[in-house]
């Protein structure tokens, strides 16, 4: 079936998510000649309320949003038989303008573990000092500071959040670093106070979310050879002898329900980019006959090229959120999100000077978690060998991240107005691997068969029930503490030491543990099978691994078994889990992966002005 070629372009993204924003805008910098198009199912982010000011960040979560997709996993007996939701960006800008801002950078090593040629760390610091500015403390050497992407402690200060320090200095017996994103630092916490609080992808002069979107292609408006077309589905590249030629796309049913569903074609002269994400560029592959026999062949789709490792090797973090009660007198989010008065003050700040708690995300404080001798004496002995294989020579590498919410972020609960607070913890390099490839459903339209994984390795359970009562230890010792939520907690046996209730205030911070028996152990393991989640870091779907690992890409992000296709804008290429919030590696994908094509192209990829890049 012909379709209608609307135009044609040098360069065709077949996404624009956060790493495609990085390439397109990138290259669209080093060369205003190329014609570059973008084609994102989403809708453009520019200047909107929900994805700028910071504080709104969770409204993108909310069961109605738009602006992620939804992406609902197969039930698991792991997980007591749930089928997990793990969002997506649905934007242009994708998760840059959708995450909780979060700024924390993986250790240098986990890039040498790849193994991959020209992704070495020393090959990468460059560029990861290239990308941001770094407004917090100047003189860092792993820091950059005329880079696109601003990095600061935000407009405002949560102020429960020294607490969590004072206590984890104290009780937990861990340092203080004003630094744990040097790419080498763990098992410190990370301080909050005017001068050292959590860093976040917040721009401290005008409090705005910095996004791949709005810092790499909206800030290029002038230049009207790279294009943005929101609202567009890709449904399969076009190839003329395993050569890519084009992408076919169509309107999107959930950004333009009105528009018409027919398919065109993008023609793209130089090069096609699949940039679709982890669940997008999967099935964007599958649907183009790339991919393993069995797949395509249950879709009734001809195979072009057989490459069985599309879709495979999915990975993520694991997390949970607990909530507690917390002082009237503390600091936190929860008013500004129910709307109450002080939104409106907040905004009206923030509208003239960038501060106030619009500029913030109430996460304040973090420890990058590693067991010592005696925690470790405590676990899950299932725990032991994976501490011994990975982690235990490798004091960079963190087993999991506590952090303290300045709001109520746990799952839904109908709760009174009041202050919350809330404990989250996440594993960084759990085990169990899943997958992602397209199906038919019942009625005969394409489908997702999605398989997260979560729990299925036995070890992967363990620091998180370490985890729920180390960080219950530290809470309960914050000034701030008023008791727990019991809804939001394991449910203990009647009678137990562990049994949740409210306070009037914290407990001596040398006050002994609680002591959890055996059956208290098997609530709180239950708990986690009924609650864990995606930490919204899914990463792997098309591997930067040798073919025969069930590889998708090589080093220079070639598609193996065609030409002129490049497979890069995206996390789906990280091989392995990376130890951080996902947004930094993203980006660093992102600046690799315009280098890469621009010496491909020819183009001399010398460094833009900042002028360029604000």
């Amino acid at each position: 079936m012909s379709h209608p070629i609307l135009s044609e372009f040098d360069i065709v993204f077949a996404g624009g998510g956060a790493t495609a924003c990085v390439v397109a805008g990138r290259l669209a910098a080093y060369d205003p000649s190329l014609r570059i198009l973008i084609l994102e199912a989403g809708q453009h982010t520019l200047n909107k309320p929900i994805h700028v000011q910071p504080y709104q960040y969770p409204f993108n979560q909310a069961p109605t949003s738009t602006t992620v997709t939804f992406n609902i996993g197969n039930p698991s007996p792991r997980l007591n038989g749930r089928a997990p939701i793990v969002p997506s960006g649905r934007c242009v800008g994708g998760g840059s303008c959708v995450n909780f801002m979060v700024y924390t950078r993986a250790p240098a090593s986990d890039y040498d573990d790849w193994g991959v040629n020209g992704w070495e760390s020393e090959n990468l610091i460059p560029l990861m000092k290239k990308l941001e500015t770094y407004e917090v403390q100047p003189g860092h050497p792993t820091h950059g500071y005329n880079g696109p992407i601003k990095v600061s402690s935000g407009g405002c200060e949560v102020g429960v959040s020294d607490e969590f320090i004072q206590v984890g200095t104290t009780y937990h017996k861990r340092h203080y670093a004003d630094d744990t994103n040097d790419l080498e630092t763990c098992n410190t916490y990370s301080f909050a106070n005017f001068w050292l609080m959590y860093k976040r992808y917040i721009d401290g002069t005008t409090g705005r979310r910095s996004d791949a979107a709005h810092h790499y292609v909206y800030n290029q408006a002038h230049n009207p050879n790279l294009q943005v077309w929101d609202g567009k589905r890709v449904k399969r590249i076009i190839f003329e002898d395993k050569r890519a030629v084009g992408v076919e796309f169509t309107s999107d049913p959930v950004s333009c329900p009105d528009a018409d569903q027919s398919s065109s074609i993008a023609r793209a002269l130089k090069l096609v980019v699949i940039s679709g994400g982890v669940f997008g560029s999967p099935t964007i592959l599958e649907r183009s006959g790339i991919g393993a026999e069995a797949v395509l062949k249950r879709c009734g789709i001809q195979q072009l090229v057989n490459l069985p490792g599309v879709g495979e090797n999915y990975r993520d973090h694991n997390i949970v959120f607990v909530p507690y009660l917390a002082a009237d007198e503390a600091v936190t989010m929860d008013a500004l999100w129910r709307g109450e008065s002080i939104l409106q003050e907040s905004l009206a700040q923030w509208n003239s000077s960038g501060k106030s708690l619009v500029a913030q995300n109430g996460i304040d404080s973090k420890i990058k978690w590693r067991p010592d001798d005696e925690e470790l004496k405590v676990m899950d002995p299932v725990f032991q060998p994976r501490w011994k294989e990975f982690f235990k020579n490798r004091p960079d590498k963190a087993v999991a991240i506590f952090i303290r919410y300045g709001a109520q972020l746990s799952r839904p609960l109908i709760l009174p107005p009041r202050n919350y607070m809330t404990a989250g913890y996440y594993t960084l390099y759990p085990v169990s691997v899943g997958s992602v490839h397209i199906n038919v459903t019942e009625n005969g339209k394409e489908g997702m068969d999605f398989t997260t994984g979560f729990l299925d390795d036995s070890s992967d359970i363990v620091p998180l029930d370490f985890g729920y009562k180390k960080t219950r230890e530290i809470f309960r010792r914050m000034a701030s503490y008023r008791g727990e939520i019991a809804a939001g907690h394991p449910d203990f046996p009647e009678g137990s030491a562990a049994a949740c209730r409210e306070a009037s205030g914290p407990v001596d911070i040398n006050a002994p543990d609680i002591v959890y028996t055996a059956e208290d152990d098997e609530a709180i393991s239950q708990f986690h099978r009924d609650v864990v989640q995606t930490a919204w870091h899914s990463l792997g779907t098309c591997a930067m691994k040798p073919e025969e690992d069930r590889g998708v890409v090589d080093a220079r992000l070639n598609v193996y078994g065609v030409s002129i296709y490049k497979h890069c804008a995206d996390m789906s290429i990280s091989p392995l889990n990376v130890g951080t919030n996902t947004y930094s590696t993203a980006l660093l994908i992102g600046e690799r992966a315009a280098m890469i094509i621009a010496e491909d192209l020819g183009i001399d990829c010398v460094d833009v002005t900042r002028a360029q890049f604000r």
